[in-house]
Order: structure tokens, then C-alpha cells, then sequence
């Protein structure tokens, strides 16, 4: 099911496929979705609660897999993956594919007034805390606390934004 609310803006370009499965995918009040954004079910039931205000700018792309949760005031820049989902691999007699995906660590949480830089992959079981940015291109798979600065792969505390 799609819910998308009535102040939100969605490009004609972007892509939202509704999911087989019921999984809800849900945009905020006053949110953004630029051009060639992909949302797409795939690797799971999970939801996805696009926050108020939140930016998703051109060529991200956001798998359902076990859920993503974006905080209201939330950006991601361009060409970003949100992949809260694994494949499993560990039987070498079978192809790939045909494992099916891994349990789930949880899906994705991004918190409040968060700035995720262009290029950069979050893993399920990511957690961005309020406030925090994420240089660009880095690596998400773990968690990263409230107002930090974090970048490289995987992403790495490097600093601290003051809060306002």
C-alpha cells in the first residue's frame, strides 16, 4: 500500500512500486521525491515511513527488505542505496539466488535532521542518530550515535556537529 501525503511532492520520474506482500510505504507531509528515485519491494515484508519534510534526491534508491524509518527533516543526496536486506550465500552447491535472503538485523533507522552524502549504502541494521551526518560515499552498517560526523567504509566517527 502507498500512502502518500497530500503536501508531499513525488517527481512524475520517480518510481514507487506498490508491494505483492502488503508492505506499506509511506511519504510525510511537506516530503520530497526528486527524479529517478526507485522505491521497490524486494528482500522482505518490511515497511517503509518516509518522515516529514524529508529530501530523497535524484537516482536513490530504497528496498523495503526489514523496513526503513526516515526521520522527519531528514536528506539524502543523490544516487544513495537503502538496502535493508541480505542475500544469503553460504551453500556453495546452490546458486545465489536461490538461498533467499538472510534474517533480518532490524532494517534501517535514520533520525531526525539527518544528512546522508551522495553515493553513500546503508545495510540492514543501520542506525543513523538524530542530527547525524554521513560523508559521501561512505558505508553504513552499524550504528552511528546522535550529531555525529561519519564517513568512509565502513563509516567511522570522525568528528561532531554542534546542536542547534
Amino acid at each position: 500500500m502507498i500512502e502518500i501525503a497530500r503536501t508531499a511532492r513525488v517527481s512524475p520520474l520517480a518510481d514507487i512500486e506498490d508491494s505483492l506482500w502488503g508492505s506499506l510505504i509511506a511519504v510525510g507531509e511537506g516530503a520530497v521525491i526528486d527524479a529517478f528515485v526507485k522505491i521497490k519491494p524486494a528482500g522482505g515484508r518490511g515497511d517503509v515511513e518516509i518522515g516529514a519534510g524529508v529530501v530523497i534526491n535524484s537516482g536513490c534508491v530504497l528496498y523495503t527488505g526489514n523496513g526503513i524509518r526516515i526521520g522527519a527533516n531528514a536528506l539524502l543526496a543523490a544516487n544513495c542505496t537503502l538496502a535493508p536486506c541480505n542475500h544469503e550465500f553460504g551453500d556453495d552447491d546452490r546458486p545465489i539466488r536461490a538461498q533467499g535472503f538472510a534474517p533480518s538485523r532490524g532494517g534501517i533507522e535514520i533520525g531526525m535532521d539527518v544528512w546522508i552524502g551522495a553515493n553513500s549504502v546503508l545495510l540492514d541494521g543501520a542506525r543513523v542518530g538524530v542530527g547525524a551526518v554521513v560523508g559521501a560515499g561512505s558505508l553504513v552498517r552499524g550504528t552511528l550515535p546522535p550529531f555525529c560526523v561519519a564517513f568512509g567504509a565502513p563509516a567511522r566517527v570522525t568528528g561532531w556537529r554542534r546542536a542547534p
